[in-house]
């Protein structure tokens, strides 16, 4: 049986602090090649990378953190990724699961598998969870699962793994650049009839890791809601959104 490509992806905003320690932690021979995007970090960032051996891009400007996804993308695709693990390098997420969000794509248990930070109420807030992104986090994946038909402990995790065919069917192109990119993208799965799943992950909040403050919290939440609303529309017909049309679909 031919094993699968497996890359993993990086999408990168001044991580040079954690950047060595996230790449640490993946086992070595669980991955074919590691794809770091910069976004215009202001840090060593692109230099430790280059330094670490890993494949780098380098933004001319700041796209955003869901531009800077694209780039992953495309890049792992272009690179021959069957499985591609997206994995923010500020070693908020436990790089030691990564072959084991690989082995369940690989074994098509599910198309699209995710990190879930929130075991518990607990272990979350002990993690350093923000008591109010805690609180947020809980809300709109009730909201999400029942709106979506799905059972996800959580929809909002940077630690995430895709099969190709994902990548290769969805509209991710279409998609906002800013951090609602990740809500669509997972809404954009269950409208095209992928398998979601999940592990657990530990809760790693520090002041090295990357997140947005309660102001952007807010308006990703919204712009959240926002996108079920534009699912249910595409889905009952009263609204066709781009988002939620095939790759090969042109505006007339």
């Amino acid at each position: 049986m031919s094993k699968d490509k497996v890359i993993v992806v990086m999408p990168a905003y001044n991580a040079e602090s954690t950047l060595e320690q996230t790449l640490s932690d993946i086992p070595s021979d669980s991955v074919d090649e590691v794809i770091l995007v910069d976004d215009c970090s202001r840090d060593g960032t692109v230099e430790l990378a280059k330094r670490l051996g890993l494949t780098v891009i380098e933004h001319e400007k700041n796209l955003g953190y869901g531009g800077n996804q694209k780039t992953c993308y495309r890049a792992a695709m272009e690179h021959g990724a069957d499985i591609v693990i997206m994995i923010h390098p500020d070693y908020q997420y436990d790089a030691t699961l990564v072959p084991h969000l690989a082995g369940f794509l690989s074994a098509k248990h599910c198309d699209v598998i995710l990190g879930n930070r929130i075991r518990s109420r607990k272990e979350a807030l002990a993690g350093g969870m923000p008591t109010y992104k805690y609180l947020a986090n809980r809300g709109l994946t009730i909201i999400e699962n029942l709106w979506l038909g799905q059972n996800l402990g959580e929809f909002h995790s940077g630690m995430r793994g895709y099969r190709r065919e994902v990548l290769e069917t969805i509209p991710w192109e279409r998609n906002s650049d800013d951090f609602v990119f990740d809500s669509q993208f997972l809404a954009q799965t269950v409208m095209f009839g992928f398998q979601l799943g999940d592990i657990p992950v530990p809760v790693r909040y520090m002041k090295e890791a990357s997140s947005i403050n309660f102001s952007r919290s807010t308006e990703y939440g919204l712009l959240t809601l926002e996108t079920l609303g534009r699912f249910a529309l595409h889905k009952t017909g009263l609204y066709k959104s781009p988002i939620f049309q095939p790759k090969d679909w042109v505006e007339v």
